[in-house]
């Protein structure tokens, strides 16, 4: 390990202590597992972007043992929603790990402006802990998603992330003992996941591979090397990704060639979509693309759950499986589309031999299961434009150029560029202009934020310097972002999109849908338990997913994350009617 051992010791010390003080406080009728032998293994599984209505949606397809297993016998909380206002990835995953709001675990955006570099810094991007794989970042040309372009480095580790996570106060309380890792096709689905003290791996489309950095480990296990030298991959060259059942079995059999979905180059929007050759530039992009990368996520955590042997002993392990497939698809497609149908029914098959094979491995009696989402998913405004339902795209290259904004700058005797950067929904200013003018911060803001306001498709624009101030009106919207507000990393003005407004332009790429906002369809996702003698149950009382946190840490008898806000899931907690 990279890490020193005295390092670690003293990083855990005082979070062991506190946790051990915790557990001799908790009453036993307040952990389930007060009264019953812990679970050997926590499996806590991350789709993303799986709007809440999506399992339910295409449950005609589904087998047995996979999402069955879950809507059947799990305890399904259908009315939990984020609290937050910047509904991305790593925000969601982070609160996930974490139980705490972006304000307070520091993950607000996947990116933002970083004022001391002058540059956009990728939220995971650490240039101290490089990977162990040699040319395993992120290729540009292979990368569709552009905050990755954003890192000027290829280093990652989860340093930025300010409290603990769930898997953090497992290895605290363990003692080191419990095994905690972080799997994903992307970085940051990883990295938030393990925390701190686990280990994180994900795939690289530059190598074709699964790569850590050497924030983990010095070298990769030899299970790992003989994992990537088995080139999975390589076993869709020259392949296509197509239906598993009739064309007539489908909600949208009759809608796959539709013109608002991408095209994206050699891979098309009908089905089949080849994958091309095994040298195909494109190749390891074309997995990520479709539920090729969920099946690779799966079969290296199946080896590393043989390999590591997770739940093999009385020290309750953790695996965070993130499966991103969901969320690419969504952006290409839409979720009301074709292929997103298609791609929950594969999803069906690897979680039921995700199941079968944990059963196999550990025990699903002996395994504590929850799932959930890092945000959910827009409809395609083609899609709903097609329903009668009105929306729009919003073009933020034009802030700067629209004669108001003109005015606005010579209002206040600026005339250059007054802003220093837009990357939703943060929006900075230039403050050495501000500054060098003799103006007043927080008015600059407040005025550009108003002016902000009439554009069309803006449903609300937040100064930051009236945030911290508590200048502005205590209503749901400003509490959301509120909640997202880091003074460090946070821009001068966020902005909320109406309703069902979308910005397309992915550097370059036009895409059908984009999440990102706190309406409904972005922060509704499912929060599901199953395992361990959880039961079923379908709870319609409000809760949020930072609710999963804490309930885990109670489950256990361990401490809860340091930053956690969310509440007790009492349904799991009293299991059986304990």
């Amino acid at each position: 390990m990279n890490r020193p051992i005295d390092d670690i010791c003293s990083r855990l010390l005082p979070l062991a202590l506190a946790a051990a003080v915790a557990w001799l406080a908790t009453p036993a009728s307040s952990s389930a597992a007060a009264d019953s032998e812990p679970p050997r293994l926590v499996l806590q599984i991350t789709v993303d972007a799986l709007r809440a209505d999506m399992p339910q949606r295409f449950a005609r397809h589904y087998g047995e043992g996979g999402w069955r297993y879950l809507l059947e016998e799990g305890t399904r909380y259908i009315n939990a929603n984020y609290q937050h206002a910047n509904t991305e990835t790593i925000v969601g995953h982070a609160s996930l790990a974490t139980g705490a709001y972006p304000a307070d675990h520091g993950m607000i955006a996947n990116v933002w402006f970083d004022r001391e570099t002058g540059a956009l810094r990728y939220n995971i991007e650490d240039p101290e802990h490089t990977l162990l794989t040699a040319g395993g970042g992120v290729d540009a040309s292979q990368e569709i998603d552009p905050t990755q372009r954003a890192a000027r480095s290829e280093g990652r580790s989860p340093r930025a992330i300010r409290v603990s996570t769930f898997g953090d106060e497992l290895a605290s309380f363990s003692a080191g003992r419990a095994k905690v890792f972080g799997v994903s096709v992307k970085d940051r689905g990883a990295v938030s996941m393990a925390g701190h003290a686990g280990t994180a791996y994900w795939f690289s489309k530059a190598t074709g591979t699964f790569v850590t950095s050497d924030y983990y480990a010095d070298r990769y296990p030899e299970w790992v090397e003989v994992w990537n030298a088995a080139q999975h991959p390589q076993r869709y060259a020259d392949t296509e990704w197509t239906l598993v059942g009739d064309v007539e079995e489908y909600l949208f059999g009759d809608a796959d060639d539709r013109s608002w979905e991408t095209d994206f180059p050699g891979w098309g929007r009908t089905f089949p979509h080849s994958y091309g050759p095994g040298d195909g530039k494109y190749l390891t992009t074309f997995l990520t693309l479709s539920p090729a990368g969920d099946e690779l996520t799966l079969d290296f955590a199946k080896a590393l759950l043989e390999h590591e042997g997770l739940g093999q002993d009385d020290v309750t392990d953790y695996l965070a499986i993130s499966f991103s497939a969901t969320d690419y698809i969504n952006h290409l497609f839409g979720p009301s589309s074709l292929e997103a149908e298609e791609n929950q029914r594969r999803l069906d098959r690897t979680f039921a031999e995700l199941f079968r094979f944990i059963d196999e491995q550990v025990g699903l009696d002996r395994t504590l299961i929850v799932l959930s989402a890092d945000h959910g998913s827009p409809e395609a405004p083609g899609y709903l434009n097609e329903l009668g339902i009105q929306c729009d795209y919003f073009d933020p290259e034009a802030i700067d150029r629209d004669p108001a904004f003109e005015a606005l700058k010579a209002r206040f005797g600026i005339g250059e560029e007054l802003i220093e950067t837009y990357f939703h929904p943060y929006l900075y200013l230039d403050r050495d202009v501000i500054r060098e003018r003799g103006l007043d911060q927080g008015e600059v803001e407040r005025a550009v934020a108003a002016e902000l306001m009439s554009f069309p498709g803006i449903d609300l624009a937040v100064s930051s310097r009236a945030l911290l101030g508590g200048d502005l009106p205590d209503v749901w919207k400003i509490r959301a972002v509120l909640r997202n507000h880091d003074p460090d990393r946070s821009g001068d003005i966020y902005v909320v999109f109406a309703p069902h407004v979308f910005i397309r332009d992915f550097d370059g790429l036009s895409v059908a849908a984009t999440h990102g906002s706190p309406w409904r369809y972005d922060t509704h996702v499912p929060v599901i338990f199953a395992g361990h003698g959880v039961g079923p149950a379908r709870i319609a009382r409000p809760v949020t997913p930072y609710d999963i946190a804490p309930t885990l840490s109670a489950y256990l008898g361990i401490n809860s994350p340091s930053g956690s806000r969310g509440e007790l899931l009492e349904e799991v907690l009293h299991r059986d009617g304990r």
